[in-house]
């Protein structure tokens, strides 16, 4: 162990990684890394595992997002080394997933445009819960983007079942894949409105594409901080 990297200053640990003295004090507080133990005057030392812990974080905030990286960081220093590995092999499925989605959505734009003018089967039509499983969103979900328009199911016989068709199947998958991204109702309704009323489909396209883009980055960034996060795991049990 370097001895150099031992009994270190909140301003020290900081400067290592990039971070005020005031954001090692708030992810610490945060749980982030572990509790710097305290020298007789009180002050704050920190060691080589905080300098790994810290790291891991910013690597792993880049690839996910600051928040999601903050819930995840706890299980990844205190955890026994399986769940922390599965932690980490969970974020790559949900990456994976989401590309799916909007690869999903993108092909239904098509199917949908091409096919507006057959006759839809009733068998083929989804039940909410169906379409939320698929989607994996909460049944609530696809109750409130249907108040706010963005989704239109049938019914089945008039009652009161939700039956989303090929069109209502496709409006949900770009919703959910638009959310995903952190884009708000009003440009979501605004793209699929257009979709709708005049059957163009290059805006929700775009921002599908885009969606897909951020994904990938996300993806290559969590491959980079592999190192990182291989390091820090590898420190269990010391």
């Amino acid at each position: 162990m370097n001895p150099q990297l031992e009994h270190l200053t909140t301003a020290v640990v900081g400067g290592l990684v990039g971070y005020s003295t005031q954001q090692v004090r708030d992810l610490e507080r945060l749980g982030v890394i572990p509790v710097a133990d305290r020298a007789a005057n009180g002050y704050r030392r920190y060691a080589q595992g905080h300098v790994i812990a810290l790291r891991a974080y910013r690597a792993l905030a880049a690839a996910i997002g600051p928040v999601p990286a903050r819930q995840i960081m706890p299980v990844l220093i205190e955890g026994p080394t399986d769940v922390a590995a599965g932690r980490i092999d969970d974020l790559h499925v949900v990456i994976a997933l989401g590309r799916a989605r909007i690869r999903e959505a993108l092909r239904g734009i098509d199917a949908v445009l091409t096919d507006a003018s057959d006759v839809f089967e009733e068998q083929d039509a989804m039940s909410i819960g169906e379409l939320a499983q698929a989607l994996d969103v909460r049944p609530s979900a696809l109750r409130h983007w249907e108040h706010e328009g963005l989704v239109d199911p049938g019914r089945r016989n008039g009652s009161r079942s939700r039956r989303y068709d090929a069109r209502a199947v496709t409006e949900a998958r770009i919703v959910a894949a638009l959310r995903d991204g952190g884009y708000p109702i009003p440009v979501i309704s605004r793209v699929l409105e257009r979709l709708r009323a005049h059957g163009l489909a290059a805006e929700v396209r775009t921002l599908l594409n885009e969606r897909l883009s951020d994904l990938t980055r996300r993806s290559v960034a969590l491959l980079e901080a592999s190192a990182e996060l291989h390091a820090l795991l590898s420190r269990q049990g010391e």
